[in-house]
This record gives C-alpha cells, sequence and structure tokens, in this order.
C-alpha cells in the first residue's frame, strides 16, 4: 500500500488562490506522499492542455495519479439534473483517461426530505450502470464512496454494487465516514475497495462526537483483504491543512510501515 493526498485536504488553501493544483502536487512531493488524488473541483480549467500540464508536471515530480474524484449526485429526482450529472461523470471519465487515473471517486447521492428511498436508489443504480459500462470501455474503475445517505453503512455499498453488476464499480474506502463501530464496516466493504480515503478522525454515535482512527488497525484489515492500492489522506479537521497533514502523513506512514 503506498500513501497520497486527496487536493480536498487543502481545499481551503486552493479556493482561496494561495495554492495552485500544481503547487499541491509538489507539496505531496516534498511531504513524501507517493500519489496524489485530483479533485474535480480544483481544475480550473478541463481543457485538453491544462490536463496535459497537469499529466507532464506529475511526472515530473515523481507524483503518480491515484485518482481523481467528482462530485456527483445520481440520487435526485429531477431527471434533466440527473442526466447532467451522468454527462458530468462521463466527461471525467474522460478527463481522467487524458491523465491516467485509474480509478474516479463518485458518489451516489442523498435522499432528499420527501422524496422515495427507493426510487433514489433506482435511479443510482440506473445512473452507476451507464457510466460503470462508460468507464470500463475507457480502462477506470468508477469508486463508489461510503458518504451518507444512501452509502451509509457497507451493506448500503453492498446494495448499490450488487444492483449495478458492473465490472467497472468498486468502492472507495473512507474510513471516516462510517459511524460508531467503524471497523466492521470497514472489514466488510474492503474487499470491494480500489480505492481508500484515510481520514485523521471518524464519527462517533453521539451528536458532534469523533474519535481518532486507529490505523494500525485499519491496515490490518485491508492487508486481511488484499487490498495494496494507495491510502490517500482526505484531511478534515480544524487545525489548518499545511501544518496538519503533514503531521497525520508521520502518522500514517508508521501505520503502514513505510
Amino acid at each position: 500500500m503506498r500513501l497520497s493526498c486527496c487536493a480536498y485536504s487543502y481545499r481551503k488553501e486552493i479556493q482561496a488562490g494561495e495554492m495552485t493544483l500544481l503547487e499541491f502536487i509538489t507539496l505531496c512531493r516534498e511531504i513524501g506522499f507517493e500519489g496524489a488524488e485530483l479533485t474535480a473541483y480544483y481544475f480550473p480549467t478541463t481543457e485538453r492542455a491544462y490536463l496535459n500540464e497537469v499529466k507532464r508536471y506529475c511526472h515530473k515530480e515523481g507524483v503518480l495519479i491515484s485518482g481523481t474524484a467528482v462530485g456527483n449526485n445520481f440520487a435526485q429526482a429531477d431527471s434533466a439534473a440527473r442526466q447532467q450529472h451522468i454527462e458530468m461523470t462521463k466527461n471525467w471519465i474522460e478527463h481522467s483517461v487524458i491523465l491516467g487515473a485509474p480509478t474516479l471517486r463518485v458518489f451516489a447521492g442523498y435522499v432528499r426530505t420527501g422524496e422515495d428511498r427507493e426510487a433514489a436508489f433506482q435511479n443510482v443504480v440506473a445512473g452507476m450502470q451507464e457510466c460503470a459500462e462508460y468507464a470500463w470501455e475507457r480502462g477506470v474503475t468508477l469508486a463508489l464512496e461510503n458518504h451518507d445517505g444512501l452509502t451509509q453503512t457497507a451493506p448500503d455499498l453492498a446494495a448499490i454494487l450488487s444492483a449495478v453488476d458492473r465490472p467497472g464499480i468498486a468502492v472507495n474506502l473512507d474510513t471516516g465516514n462510517f459511524i460508531g463501530e467503524i471497523y466492521g464496516d470497514i472489514a466488510a466493504a474492503a474487499p470491494s475497495a480500489v480505492a481508500c480515503h484515510a481520514k485523521s478522525m471518524a464519527r462517533g454515535v453521539e451528536p458532534n462526537s469523533k474519535f481518532d482512527v486507529d490505523y494500525r488497525r485499519v491496515r490490518e484489515i485491508l492487508e486481511g483483504a488484499d487490498y495494496r492500492g494507495f491510502i490517500a489522506v482526505e484531511y478534515e479537521e480544524e487545525e489548518p491543512a499545511p501544518s496538519a497533514v503533514p503531521a497525520f502523513f508521520q502518522v500514517l506512514k508508521e501505520a503502514f510501515g513505510k
């Protein structure tokens, strides 16, 4: 397993104009990350020339593109809006091919108050089937993240994967997005994982409660599932990322024996 960092970890710096995507890639190399997950939100353009520049820059810096990530919602009831998100996801599959990214992190979506959960589930399945087929033909795997809503638990993830039933979709296992007794869900989801997000803390059962994730235990679970992919830091806590991410990198480096 190798360590990567999500551009999302430095969202405040990037959004404030204090850091460019290329500067983030350099920072990954300086900290010691072997990879970088490049989040769609932070690309100033997706013109081919810029995508080529990013790919070349990563190679120059010796940083692998561990994956890309898009913020889609296939659960929404409005068919036109849902189709826009399907097309956006397909576009990012194409961008991922150009960048050489093996995976594209995707979401299922969430059920709004008053909407039917089963109808939302079926919308997600249909959208994922279409995009998974498109991705598979182009050598990219959709990595479905456990991210509240329809993917709150490992059984939720498994239900979607089973219903989609396509080889072009697997799991982006986020260690901090399960709630409470997270290790059972992590163990259940790990065999289907092609990507992994590492958060420094997970959510407790009590409102607003958090606890440190035991990454030695996570490592044992992932090794038991034969997971050999990237562990990508997705930092979300209050301490500024410039100081917190390098410190968390050291925690993971020790836990994973890097």
